[in-house]
């Protein structure tokens, strides 16, 4: 096997009740629902590990189409080394017992300019995705699919990464959102099994805000 084939959607690894399971999807999927397992964990390794998922999606979503998505991974790759610098070096205010960055809220005016970059982003995304295959016809010959759907939850994802990474409770609200829309987009797609994936997500996540809710108690009580 090459190279090559490996990273082609169409290479199969393995057949579970005649879905045919990718290389890439199944080791993408692995790889990145460890990664949210740790981020609910509060676990600095969240970021390394969330990286190699991020490479494997990244060639998964451009031969499905989800261009949104494509350029998620490339966004998560940069934003998945300075999350890992931010968890790992914080300021001396804002440091925890384990000497990490604290869990805490977001103020008001960080919170708006979430809201209104989830909105602009949307906006710009959906008309950009929409007609992305006129633009650049070469890269990308087929149209997107869900064009809307897909840049909401880009946009959202954006936003909700930047929250990850500075360590706030309101991250886990928005990936609530994400995973709902994500198992049915991903259904209708036809990967099943990163449908289920973002189900597993939204478990994870409402337990992530639940135990960072409870991480941030501590420190008001210790204060």
């Amino acid at each position: 096997m090459t190279l090559q084939t490996l990273f082609d959607i169409n290479t199969t690894f393995f057949t579970l009740l005649n879905y045919p399971m990718s290389y890439l999807e199944f080791f993408g999927t692995m790889f990145t629902g460890w990664s949210v397992y740790l981020s609910a964990k509060n676990k600095t390794l969240s970021w390394p590990i969330g990286l190699v998922g991020v490479v494997l999606f990244g060639f998964l979503f451009y031969q499905i189409q989800l261009y949104s998505d494509l350029f998620e991974q490339i966004y998560y790759l940069l934003t998945g080394f300075w999350g890992w610098w931010l968890w790992t070096h914080p300021k001396k205010d804002e440091k925890d017992s384990n000497n990490e960055l604290k869990v805490s809220f977001g103020t008001k005016k960080f919170n708006l300019i979430g809201i209104l970059s989830i909105v602009i982003l949307t906006i710009f995304l959906s008309y950009f995705m929409s007609n992305i295959h006129l633009i650049f016809p070469v890269l990308f010959p087929v149209a997107a699919s869900f064009p809307f759907m897909d840049a909401f939850t880009t946009a959202m994802s954006f936003v909700a990464n930047i929250y990850l990474a500075k360590r706030k409770i309101e991250n886990w609200y928005l990936w609530i959102i994400v995973d709902i829309i994500g198992v049915f987009l991903y259904y209708q797609k036809g990967v099943i099994f990163l449908s289920l994936l973002y189900f597993a997500f939204l478990i994870n996540a409402i337990k992530g805000l639940i135990d960072w809710y409870k991480t941030n108690r501590t420190y008001e009580k210790v204060i």
